[in-house]
């Protein structure tokens, strides 16, 4: 906060809005911000961990691996993901806090569900009530991010498969012709050739995991579009010292802004890489290149 926001009563015009716009209450807004970014600087590669996963178990011989795999893409694109967010994190919490229970409270004499409850020992609970409440912000943000992967990682999954098909059949062959193994064709020529393939479905997805990151309130996270309705709704004198009518318009309004910066920024990265992944590729982009430098 500058000096001379010491008495906001004596503030008007720009003096007034940066003061007003450095408040400790706008911090909240601020790592907000930060919060998204990070979310989905960690959930994007976790989601494509995720998906490569699923896709090699898709595609794999054994049955029961190919079974859960295609079984994984089918169930989570096929229920809304809003039903997802709202089960997982109930899930996972209580997976967590189970497996806890059966380390910390293994002489635990009554059932975890009893009826509609569910009750572990103190010692199982995440976080502990003592914990700080960094702890606290800390677990709900990680299960958000699992969650976000979760979900998000079963149409990446969906998306790499069918990148992976898209490899010509003779390039496999070819491999294979000069004595390499599945597993060295796969490593070698599979998985190198498909991203090409594979980037135009990753992008779309990205854009749909940026546009998804309002739903972290639904997971207890605190996030931008929280804070915009909370910071723009009509502050009266009793409760700050800088009050004014309904602004959520405006705080919509710069969050519409910053997501189509997000949006912007995402397009000529993602393009970027498409080209260096196209050069030399015999796809249409790669052709592209190929007579643009003849």
């Amino acid at each position: 906060m500058f000096s001379f926001c010491s008495d906001p009563a004596t503030l008007d015009g720009a003096r007034w809005l940066a003061c007003y716009l450095t408040t400790v209450k706008h911090a909240n807004l601020y790592i907000a911000v930060g919060t998204v970014l990070l979310l989905l600087a960690i959930t994007a590669p976790t989601a494509l961990a995720f998906g490569f996963g699923g896709a090699m178990a898709a595609r794999s011989r054994i049955w029961p691996l190919s079974w859960f795999g295609k079984s994984y893409i089918a169930i989570v694109r096929g229920v809304p993901d809003i039903a997802f967010f709202l089960f997982f994190v109930i899930a996972l919490d209580q997976i967590f806090e189970v497996i806890r229970h059966q380390v910390k409270c293994p002489d635990w004499p009554d059932e975890i569900w009893q009826g509609n409850d569910f009750v572990v020992c103190q010692a199982a609970k995440l976080p502990l009530g003592n914990s700080p409440q960094w702890v606290h912000d800390t677990y709900g943000f990680f299960l958000a991010v699992l969650t976000f992967a979760i979900v998000f990682g079963a149409f990446a999954a969906s998306v790499l498969y069918g990148a992976m098909r898209a490899v010509p059949r003779a390039q496999i062959e070819t491999a294979e012709a000069y004595g390499m193994s599945r597993r060295q064709s796969f490593w070698r020529i599979l998985v190198p050739q498909m991203w090409v393939y594979a980037l135009p479905g990753l992008s779309n997805l990205w854009m749909v995991l940026t546009k998804a990151t309002p739903l972290l309130f639904l997971l207890g996270v605190e996030d931008i579009v929280y804070w915009a309705r909370e910071m723009g709704g009509t502050a009266l004198p009793r409760f700050t010292d800088y009050p004014h009518g309904d602004w959520r318009m405006w705080y919509f309004l710069a969050l519409l802004v910053f997501y189509l910066g997000l949006t912007k920024v995402s397009e000529v990265a993602l393009e970027r890489v498409m080209q260096r992944l196209s050069h030399g590729q015999a796809t249409t982009g790669g052709e592209a290149q190929r007579r643009a430098g003849a």
